[in-house]
């Protein structure tokens, strides 16, 4: 764990190799987390925000014949499961006034789990104690992951990271 300057912020860093690793801590996450939980992806295109939630969905246990797939167009996609999922993709929006017309503030005060794709584009002081998870594209299939808590959030989901890359990651086939 490392210490960040301006707030106590917490960071682990894992590489997956796969899609399906990918997944697989989306939905490790979507386990342990609770409901109100923020969490604000950020990462170039293609490089697995989408495939997280996909696995986040499956962890909160939105049902299987739900296709998740990133609402680049809709901006807002909602799901029903053991906590609800809101998924937020903001790649389309040119201005932080537009959160108010789609809704965004409502469902940060909500009993749900709000997913933010491209919340890099309004930063962090809009979202209530955000866990932040960056994605890194270092080749075609393996991805550099780096998740911060900070001094409010739930650091037993760090330490459950940590696990998941112990376990999941250096006994896969």
């Amino acid at each position: 764990m490392t210490s960040g300057s301006q707030t106590s912020s917490f960071k682990h860093q894992i590489s997956t190799h796969s899609v399906e690793v990918t997944k697989t801590l989306g939905k490790s996450i979507g386990m342990w987390i609770t409901s109100g939980t923020v969490l604000a992806l950020s990462g170039d295109l293609g490089s697995g925000k989408t495939s997280f939630v996909q696995g986040l969905a499956r962890g909160l246990e939105v049902p299987d014949h739900y296709y998740i797939t990133s609402p680049s167009y809709t901006l807002i996609n909602e799901y029903p499961g053991r906590l609800p999922l809101f998924h937020v993709d903001l790649y389309r929006i040119s201005d932080i006034l537009e959160l108010e017309d789609i809704g965004f503030y409502e469902i940060l005060d909500g009993h749900v789990v709000v997913a933010v794709e491209w919340a890099d584009r309004i930063g962090n002081g809009l979202l209530p104690a955000p866990i932040n998870i960056h994605f890194e594209i270092t080749s075609d299939e393996t991805r550099k992951i780096t998740i911060a808590v900070n001094e409010f959030n739930d650091l037993n989901l760090l330490k459950k990271f940590e696990s998941f890359e112990k376990t999941v990651l250096y006994h896969s086939p």
